[in-house]
């Protein structure tokens, strides 16, 4: 019985984070939801900065605080280790939750493309930014990454391994694709209002900060393996060490 439970309890959590992180490329997008990130303002700018700027902290810390090994160690003395990526999974859906019901949207154009084709450009680039954030997690173990296989794993009666170095497709060419998929999708809209350039600017600062902590974790885990990746490979900006080289 004990198995089903947590079966059932990473099923939930991850069905969960499916249907927030689709509403979330709406809400970015301004796509097919009743809130999105530019509806209409009901606050003043002030109070707007300083709601939405808390809100994303929330969400920062969440995913920061508990994806460190020591933070892992300390909360599985009372969360079973089975399900404890898919709570860090519901805890961080439901912060996105509270940022997109709580978000304040501000108003202001900072720049508005009306070119056809470039505003076409920019749709198919969002798009892809969010196709390479899905597809990088298959490429490493979507199921693993959102809790899914620790917990199919219990219900098997199997022990957890960890998931062995791998530099699949996108790997190979920037050490986060995942992290890049979003700086795209955030960054890339025809219409930049001030309330999407306060999100874009604060989730960007917040994966460049977070890098460092996850790469160092990284090098503690894999050692002179992920080393010797960081000295060949960047970290967002495909091809830029070639660039360097060459000039």
């Amino acid at each position: 019985m004990k198995k089903v439970l947590f079966l059932l309890y990473g099923i939930l959590c991850y069905c969960l984070f499916l249907g927030t992180i689709l509403y979330a490329m709406g809400f970015v997008g301004n796509l097919f939801v009743p809130k999105s990130i530019d509806s209409e303002p009901r606050t003043s700018l002030m109070s707007a900065v300083l709601i939405n700027a808390s809100l994303l902290l929330l969400f920062a810390l969440q995913h920061s605080i508990m994806a460190r090994p020591a933070f892992k160690e300390w909360w599985t003395r009372y969360v079973p280790a089975p399900l404890e990526r898919s709570t860090y999974v519901l805890l961080a859906s439901l912060c996105l939750i509270l940022l997109m019901w709580q978000w304040q949207p501000m108003g202001g154009i900072v720049w508005n493309v009306e070119h056809s084709g470039l505003k076409a450009v920019l749709s198919i680039a969002y798009l892809s930014g969010w196709s390479i954030v899905f597809t990088s997690t298959f490429l490493i173990n979507h199921f693993d990454l959102f809790g899914l296989r620790q917990v199919w794993l219990y219900f098997k009666g199997k022990a957890y391994e960890p998931l062995p170095f791998r530099l699949p497709l996108f790997y190979k060419m920037v050490r986060h694709p995942l992290y890049l998929g979003f700086m795209i999708a955030f960054w890339a809209t025809p219409t930049m209002t001030m309330a999407h350039l306060l999100f874009a600017i604060l989730t960007t600062v917040y994966i460049l900060v977070a890098i460092q902590f996850e790469e160092r974790d990284l090098v503690a885990h894999f050692g002179e393996q992920y080393r010797r990746y960081k000295k060949w490979v960047p970290m967002l900006v495909p091809f830029l060490r070639r660039l360097k080289q060459k000039y």
